[in-house]
């Protein structure tokens, strides 16, 4: 779905005009794509601990008490916006969890960059093999889930991020490019120069993963 989606527009003008539960049927428009970011960033020693929805819903809480700071400069589209705050909580709960500060200066690709975990190289090869074979024997997934590791740590980060903000968290190309803050055609070469050194790679794996 667009951020400049015709529900979320009509949605927002509810809003202005005082329907609370217009807000309410905003967050639910959009919180299948924020579970999803989170699902892609969480860090893995925390999805025994914590759940993306919790996460989702404690962000939603927060949206709800800074909706008239959004409403009188919305700086960013909506979904963005919720995304930001959905990030911000994310990395709050590492923080808090892992005692870590979870920033590295050599990865920052965008100017929104240092309110969210970068998805990791571990969740997009889980989702790759998730949805395209079941391995029935246990060596041959950790095999190729190893491979599949190392040549996603093996593109630049900024593809990297391109690669999942698109082909996972299922932004748009205007989406992409407004987090990352480069222009809607560096972004869509970008993914598509990820999209085939990643189908290149796939189809290498042993057995094979053509299709992507």
């Amino acid at each position: 779905m667009d951020f400049n989606s015709s529900d979320t527009v009509r949605l927002i003008e509810l809003v202005r005009a005082g329907d609370a539960q217009a807000f309410g049927e905003l967050l639910a428009l959009h919180r299948s794509r924020l579970r999803r970011m989170v699902e892609m960033r969480m860090d893995w020693r925390l999805q025994a601990r914590l759940e993306a929805s919790d996460v989702i819903q404690e962000a939603f809480l927060e949206a709800t008490t800074r909706l008239d700071e959004y409403l009188r400069n919305p700086a960013l589209p909506l979904f963005l916006w919720l995304r930001l705050i959905v990030g911000e909580r994310l990395t709050r709960l590492h923080r808090h969890h892992l005692g870590v500060k979870m920033r590295d200066a050599s990865r920052e690709v965008s100017i929104y960059r240092e309110a969210l975990p970068a998805a990791s190289s571990a969740a997009l090869a889980a989702q790759l093999l998730g949805k395209h074979t079941s391995p029935t024997q246990a060596a041959i997934r950790a095999e190729r889930m190893l491979r599949l590791q190392e040549a996603l740590n093996a593109l630049d980060p900024i593809d990297r991020e391109v690669l999942s903000l698109r082909h996972f968290e299922e932004l748009s190309r205007a989406e992409t490019a407004k987090v990352l803050g480069i222009a809607e055609g560096t972004a869509a070469k970008r993914y598509i120069r990820a999209l085939k050194r990643l189908k290149d790679i796939l189809a290498a794996l042993p057995g094979g993963l053509e299709e992507f």
